[in-house]
């Protein structure tokens, strides 16, 4: 079901997709403000992600997209403001702490033990949520390899499962690197660009493959996004970072056609767009 069609269906009162406004947020940022120097990496950042939705992030390089991602799981702290999750404030709290909350993430350059198998990599994600680091061999003892093996083939990645990560594409390393973030089973998970560097002719089919695993098995989803076509399509909302601020915030259909948010970030004049 693509996001429009979970839209329509929240509408129309599904009783599997309550309205937002009987729901409390999963993560809840306030006040958020960061500057290196004389940049404003976050100047009063507040934003709500709700249990559930595919929040797309767009914006021009710079204006603090990742920022707020490293904010949220602890690789930055900002120095004003709160970022609560399930209820709780997890600012403060280690990278590896807030994975054992529930948050997940994967980066724009996919984090790989690139000397390794697809399986492997699985495996030692795997290994890593269970809290058991032993050697290789160990893991991939029977237990290990099948579970390793049904996360693989819920991504479609099964067919790559010996080959080693170095060889291979972007398209299959970005789609690989979130499954090693979804074996840990997070509620939310944090994607930084996850269509960078894909083939064009890979994007769409990539993007399906994680939205749908993502759906199908309850994760809420953020992502950062430069592809229009993939936030229009994926996205249940929209928000828009300039110069540290969120500067529009709504359903694609409504954000993507704002004027000035097709001339600061789509780069194209508004009587120009069809």
């Amino acid at each position: 079901m693509s996001a429009s069609d979970h839209r329509r269906a929240e509408a129309a009162g599904d009783p599997d997709r309550p309205r937002e406004a009987t729901r409390a947020p999963l993560l809840s940022a306030r006040g958020l403000r960061l500057a290196f120097g004389g940049v404003k990496a976050a100047d009063g950042i507040d934003l709500d992600v709700m249990p559930g939705e595919f929040l797309a992030i767009i914006g021009p390089n710079g204006a603090g997209k990742t920022t707020f991602i490293n904010m949220t799981t602890g690789y930055l702290r900002p120095q004003a403001g709160s970022i609560d999750y399930d209820g709780q404030p997890i600012l403060g709290l280690s990278p590896r702490a807030i994975v054992k909350r529930g948050i997940g993430r994967s980066f724009q350059l996919p984090q790989l033990f690139s000397e390794h198998t697809v399986l492997e990599n699985a495996a030692l994600a795997i290994a890593a949520h269970a809290g058991l680091w032993s050697p290789l061999t160990p893991l991939l003892r029977p237990r290990y390899r099948e579970e390793a093996m049904a996360l693989l083939d819920r991504f479609g990645l099964a067919p790559l499962a010996e080959a080693r990560a170095d060889a291979l594409n972007e398209g299959a390393r970005k789609l690989a690197d979130i499954a090693m973030a979804a074996a840990l089973q997070p509620r939310l998970l944090l994607m930084d660009e996850p269509t960078s560097g894909v083939a064009a002719t890979e994007k769409m089919g990539i993007v399906e493959t994680l939205v749908r695993v993502l759906r199908d098995t309850g994760v809420t989803a953020v992502f950062v996004e430069h592809d229009m076509e993939v936030v229009e399509r994926f996205a249940d909302r929209v928000a828009v970072w300039s110069q540290g601020r969120i500067a529009a915030l709504g359903p694609p259909e409504q954000v993507l056609n704002d004027p000035a948010v097709l001339r600061d970030v789509i780069g194209i004049e508004p009587a120009h767009h069809a």
